[in-house]
C-alpha cells in the first residue's frame, strides 16, 4: 500500500513538472510570437509607408509639371538612396553610398525604433528637397509618426541626426550631377532642367528631311490649338549614374534604318498590331502608359515592388533594400536609355508609318470618337489622346522597355524567384477613348519577366515604338539590373562569388 502511494505521488509529481514545463514552453512560445508579431510588416512597416508617400508626391509632381520620367526616376532614386544610407548605420555589415564618416551604431542602438526614426528623417528631408511642393504632406506624415519635423540635428550618434545627415549628403553629392536641377549649369539661363547642350532636332514638326532621325509632332493644346513639344531633357545621358559606371556602359548597337528589311517588317508589325487591338491590348497599352496622377515608369515599378512587400510580408529591412535596388535600376536605366536615344536620335513609328505607307489605304485607329477606320498611311497616329500623342524624344531604345526589363530583373534577383501573381481590372479605352468604352478586363502578371515584357510590347501595340526599340530596351535594362545587383550586394557586404 505504501509503495502504491509513493508511486502515485511520484506520478503526480511528474505530471505537475511536465505540465509546468508545457506551460513555461507555451509562455516562451507566446512571448516569441508576440515579439514576431510586433515587427511591422507589409503596409505597416515605415519604409512601405514612406514609399506610398513618395508615390503621392510623384503623382502630384506629374500633374504640376507634366510627365518627365527622367527627372522622376532621379528623384525616386535619390530618395531611396537617402533612406538606404540611413538604414546602413543600424545594420551589421551594410555600407552607405554617400553617408561618409558616420560610424556604424553600437549593437545596443540597432533597434527597430532607431531604424524607423533614421529612415523617416532621411525620407522626409529628401522628399522635401525633390518634391518641395508637397512639403506639408511630408510634414504631416512625420507628425503622425510622432516625430518632430523641425528637428534638424546633424548629430551622428542619434537616429534623427543620422537620417538628416543621410539626406543632406545625398543632396549635396548630387547637386551638380549633370541633371541641372537648380538651373545653375552654364547656358541654363537660371532655368532648372534647361537643356544646356543646345540640342536641335534635324527634322521639325513640318519638315522631315531625314526619316531615320527623330521628328517632333504636333499635339492638341486642349483649347483648339496645337503645339509641338521640344525634346525632353536631351542632356540626360550626361547625368552621373548612381551605381552604373558610365551612361554608355551597355549601349546597344544601332537600330535598323530606312531601306533595311528589318525596319520595313517592324513598321508593318506596328500597323498590324494597332489594326487588331483587342480590349485586353487596349487596357495593357493604357495601364503601362499611365494617365492622370501618373507616377511614370520608376513609380510604376515602385508600386509593383510594394505589391511584393504585401505579398511577402516584408519588414522594414527588406523593403529598404528592395526599394533601393529597384529605384537604382530605374534611375540608371533612364540615364543609359537616354544615352542610346540621343546617340542614335532615331525616328518613331509616328513618322515611319507615314513614310512607308504614304497614300496606301490601311486599317488604323482614327481617334477617340472614331474607332478603327480605313485611312491613308500618312494619317496614321498612335493609340493616344490628342493632348499627348507620342513621347517627345527619340525612339531607340524604349524607356518603358528599359525600365521594365531592368526593374523586373531586379525584383527577380531580389526575391530569388520569378513568380509575381498580380492582377488588375481595367476598363479598356478609359484613358484614350472615354466615349467608346469596353467591358472590364483583367490583366494578369504571372512573373516579373512576363510583366516587363508586357510593358515593352504594349509600347509597340500603342504605336510608340518598333520591336527593335523594345527588344534592345529590355536587354539594356536587364544588363543594368544585373550589374547594379552586384553593386548592391557589395554594399550589403554580401558575397558575389556565385553570381
Amino acid at each position: 500500500m505504501k509503495l502504491k502511494l509513493q508511486q502515485a505521488l511520484l506520478a503526480l509529481s511528474l505530471l505537475v513538472v511536465l505540465t509546468n514545463c508545457k506551460n513555461e514552453n507555451k509562455g516562451a512560445m507566446a512571448d516569441n510570437m508576440a515579439k514576431t508579431e510586433a515587427v511591422p510588416k507589409g503596409k505597416d512597416n515605415v519604409a512601405y509607408q514612406w514609399a506610398h508617400i513618395a508615390l503621392e508626391g510623384t503623382a502630384n509632381d506629374t500633374d504640376k509639371f507634366k510627365p518627365r520620367p527622367t527627372i522622376t526616376s532621379r528623384f525616386l532614386g535619390l530618395i531611396f538612396t537617402s533612406m538606404f544610407d540611413a538604414w546602413t548605420r543600424y545594420d551589421d555589415k551594410a555600407s552607405p553610398v554617400y553617408l561618409n564618416d558616420v560610424a556604424r551604431q553600437p549593437k545596443n542602438k540597432r533597434t527597430l525604433k532607431n531604424k524607423e526614426i533614421a529612415v523617416s528623417y532621411a525620407a522626409y528631408r529628401a522628399l522635401s528637397e525633390y518634391y518641395y511642393s508637397d512639403s506639408v504632406m511630408f510634414k504631416n506624415k512625420m507628425i503622425k509618426l510622432g516625430l518632430d519635423p523641425n528637428n534638424k540635428s546633424l548629430d551622428p550618434t542619434t537616429p534623427e541626426g543620422i537620417g538628416n545627415l543621410a539626406a543632406k549628403m545625398v543632396i549635396d553629392a548630387r547637386r551638380h550631377d549633370g541633371s541641372n536641377q537648380y538651373g545653375d549649369v552654364e547656358g541654363s539661363m537660371g532655368k532648372p532642367y534647361f537643356d544646356y547642350t543646345g540640342y536641335k532636332p534635324v527634322n521639325d514638326a513640318d519638315n522631315n528631311v531625314d526619316i531615320n532621325r527623330w521628328q517632333p509632332k504636333y499635339f492638341s493644346d486642349g483649347k483648339g490649338g496645337k503645339f509641338a513639344p521640344g525634346c525632353l531633357t536631351p542632356y540626360w545621358q550626361k547625368v552621373r549614374p548612381l551605381l552604373l559606371s558610365t551612361a554608355d556602359q551597355f549601349r546597344p548597337g544601332p537600330p535598323p534604318v530606312l531601306g533595311s528589311d528589318q525596319l520595313k517588317e517592324e513598321v508593318k508589325e506596328v500597323v498590324e498590331l494597332q489594326a487588331n487591338l483587342t480590349p485586353e491590348h487596349k487596357a495593357l497599352v493604357e495601364f503601362m502608359r499611365d494617365g492622370p496622377k501618373s507616377v511614370q515608369q520608376a513609380g510604376h515599378w515602385l508600386k509593383f515592388a510594394q505589391d511584393v512587400s504585401l505579398r511577402d510580408h516584408h519588414t522594414l529591412d527588406e523593403d529598404i533594400k528592395m526599394y533601393f535596388l529597384v529605384e537604382s535600376v530605374a534611375m540608371d536605366g533612364f540615364i543609359a536609355c537616354w544615352d542610346s536615344k540621343m546617340h542614335y536620335d532615331f525616328a518613331r513609328p509616328y513618322a515611319l508609318v507615314h513614310e512607308y505607307y504614304q497614300d496606301q489605304t490601311i486599317d488604323a485607329w482614327g481617334g477617340p470618337d472614331k474607332g478603327m477606320v480605313k485611312m491613308k498611311g500618312q494619317e496614321w497616329r498612335p493609340y493616344s489622346p490628342d493632348t499627348f500623342l507620342c513621347p517627345p524624344f527619340p525612339s531607340y531604345v524604349s524607356g518603358h522597355s528599359t525600365i521594365s526589363g531592368g526593374c523586373a530583373e531586379a525584383l527577380r534577383l531580389f526575391t530569388g524567384n520569378d513568380k509575381f501573381g498580380v492582377e488588375v481590372e481595367l476598363i479598356p479605352g478609359a484613358l484614350t477613348e472615354p466615349n467608346n468604352l469596353g467591358d472590364p478586363v483583367v490583366l494578369k502578371f504571372p512573373t516579373f519577366t512576363k510583366t516587363g515584357e508586357m510593358a515593352g510590347i504594349s509600347r509597340v501595340m500603342g504605336g510608340y515604338h518598333i520591336q527593335a526599340d523594345n527588344i534592345e530596351g529590355l536587354n539594356l535594362g536587364r544588363n543594368i539590373a544585373r550589374y547594379n545587383y552586384k553593386k548592391y550586394l557589395e554594399l550589403l557586404g554580401e558575397s558575389t562569388d556565385n553570381l
